[in-house]
């Protein structure tokens, strides 16, 4: 596992031991950056369930304003410490050892928004429609933002959920997709 591009490009990144932790595999990742282009310049970035880091170091290094990695494990905390440090993008970065449900509320309470969230949850625990529901209850995602979600292929996802529409869905092998959800509350609140 590395950062593909960037400021910190080649940079390689630590993972726990153990299956607790699935990070995001390099071709998955590189794809999905090559999918948000530009669009990650200058944004601020939330990480759910951020594991190691990966995503949102990977956000930095391309340009992200700021990323805030949330996990409520002491050992994901402690590596994405050494990861955000060994790429050299302390400065950009917050690291929060939360429940990411209770760190969303608290968000929304310091009227805190973010334009690309990563919601990379362990698989089969129905925890990505948690994650929508509780983005729609305390609305964090900028009026142009997008949330993109990691899931096993056999998790269902709805194409529409309250204002977040699919805009994309990609399959990786036989088991992982990412579902990009982009906010529609703007778009509604034109017409």
């Amino acid at each position: 596992m590395r950062i593909i591009t960037g400021s910190a490009r080649g940079a390689k990144l630590k993972a726990p031991k153990g299956q607790n932790t699935r990070p995001t595999a390099d071709r998955i990742k590189e794809s999905l950056f090559n999918i948000l282009g530009a669009f990650v310049y200058d944004k601020n970035v939330l990480d759910m369930f951020s594991g190691t880091g990966n995503l949102a170091l990977e956000a930095l290094s391309r340009g992200a304003s700021h990323a805030t990695m949330v996990d409520m494990a002491l050992e994901s905390i402690s590596i994405i410490k050494f990861n955000t440090a060994h790429t050299k993008l302390n400065d950009k970065a917050t690291i929060l050892k939360s429940d990411i449900f209770m760190a969303i509320k608290k968000f929304h309470q310091n009227k805190m928004k973010f334009d690309i969230i990563f919601c990379d949850p362990p698989y089969h625990k129905e925890l990505c429609m948690k994650s929508l529901q509780i983005l729609h209850e305390y609305p964090v995602l900028s009026d142009d933002g997008i949330i993109i979600m990691e899931h096993a292929l056999e998790d269902i996802l709805p194409n529409k959920y309250e204002e977040f529409s699919l805009l994309r869905r990609q399959k990786y092998g036989s088991t992982t997709q990412i579902s990009i959800y982009e906010n529609t509350k703007m778009v509604k609140s034109e017409e």
